[in-house]
């Protein structure tokens, strides 16, 4: 930076958490590295803190009921905001698109992040009445696309999410959630594959989590490394009921260590999520992740995904609604180590020369200067 002080910018979220790994790892930590002034305000509880060059504001532990939390967290947010005094807000939220958009009309520059598709995503959220979703899902699509236009910028985590915004939005910018280049490199020294396989992530319905142990039902001779939080007590209760539970080695919700761990262990990785709207085309960062890690994938088999796993030879690409499809799969890799270890050196050569964050690093800095000045 040219200034003497550098560039004060803010990240916020009233949903993420603090080290989420767009925003904090990637996005937070590549801007201190850039010069600027970074401050990711959160909503957590945990306190203040700096990380990596970061300083964390924290707004307090979120309410409970969802509606106080969309109703309270902003008005919090945006009293932060005004005490720090930035030169520009990224915010990663859509119940911030109010503040973001009140912030922009005073003169500051403001960026939303849009991370998901969420009109799509409505369909799948279960604590929405199943007759009212489309209703819901249209209405917030035309308030998001109206929000959005009355920014500075709208960055978006995939190709697709960007398409629809940018006819609306003053600027649209894509940045990939594609992994850090160093996170999940082999681990020193050889470590053999087992014969298992994993799951990290939510583990929810929509994702093929019933379909997913019923394989395991059919491979008695494997396990399956499960990470993540249920979606509910009650998916909990039915998983554990399933015969396939036997075969399953839960856990928990690990930090980014234990999942290094966990991939250099298995033998595939699973991203066998449901033909959702929200997800079919998706780009899910944990099958780069296993990709990174040199670990095949076995993913559903939509036409975007089965595109880039075949296009690179770094997995099989199944039904993900066919749990004998699932176990198939899972078989005839867990039974061929080489062809594990030729995947999943093919799966990391396309991180290497594609599926890394580092173009989207350079992205968003251009973004930044566009906006700021260098």
């Amino acid at each position: 930076m040219n200034s003497s002080a550098p560039t004060r910018i803010v990240h916020l979220t009233t949903v993420h958490p603090r080290h989420d790994v767009r925003i904090f790892h990637k996005q937070c930590v590549a801007l201190a590295r850039a010069g600027y002034e970074v401050i990711e305000i959160v909503s957590d509880g945990l306190g203040a803190a700096v990380v990596d060059g970061v300083r964390l504001v924290d707004l307090g532990a979120p309410p409970r009921s969802r509606i106080q939390r969309m109703r309270l967290q902003p008005k919090a947010a945006l009293q932060a905001v005004r005490r720090e005094r930035p030169a520009l807000v990224h915010f990663h939220d859509p119940e911030l698109l109010p503040l973001g958009v009140r912030l922009a009309a005073e003169g500051l520059p403001t960026i939303y992040d849009v991370h998901e598709d969420v009109p799509r995503q409505i369909h799948t959220k279960q604590w929405i009445p199943a007759p009212l979703r489309g209703l819901v899902s249209g209405v917030f699509e035309r308030y998001e696309d109206r929000q959005a236009s009355r920014v500075s910028a709208v960055v978006a985590a995939t190709p697709h999410i960007a398409q629809r915004f940018a006819p609306r939005a003053a600027r649209c910018v894509t940045i990939d959630n594609f992994p850090l280049l160093s996170e999940f490199m082999p681990l020193d020294g050889p470590v053999p594959r087992e014969r298992s396989v994993c799951y990290v992530g939510g583990i929810m319905r929509t994702r093929g989590a019933l379909q997913t142990v019923r394989a395991m039902a059919l491979l008695p001779d494997v396990r399956l490394l499960l990470c993540g939080r249920f979606e509910d007590a009650a998916l909990e209760a039915e998983l554990r009921a399933e015969p396939g539970w036997a075969q399953i080695d839960y856990l928990g919700q690990v930090g980014r260590p234990k999942v290094r761990e966990v991939l250099a262990r298995a033998s595939a990785g699973l991203v066998t999520l449901l033909p959702m709207p929200s997800y079919i085309d998706s780009l899910p960062t944990k099958m780069f992740e296993y990709m990174s890690a040199e670990l095949p994938v076995v993913a559903s088999n939509f036409p975007l995904w089965r595109d880039i796993v075949d296009q690179h030879g770094c997995g099989l690409c199944v039904d993900p609604t066919r749990p004998a499809a699932i176990a198939d799969a899972i078989r005839s890799l867990v039974d061929s180590p080489a062809r594990v270890a030729s995947m999943g050196a093919a799966g990391r050569l396309a991180i290497d020369s594609t599926f890394n964050w580092s173009r989207s690093e350079q992205a968003l800095l251009d973004l930044y200067r566009s906006l700021l000045g260098p």
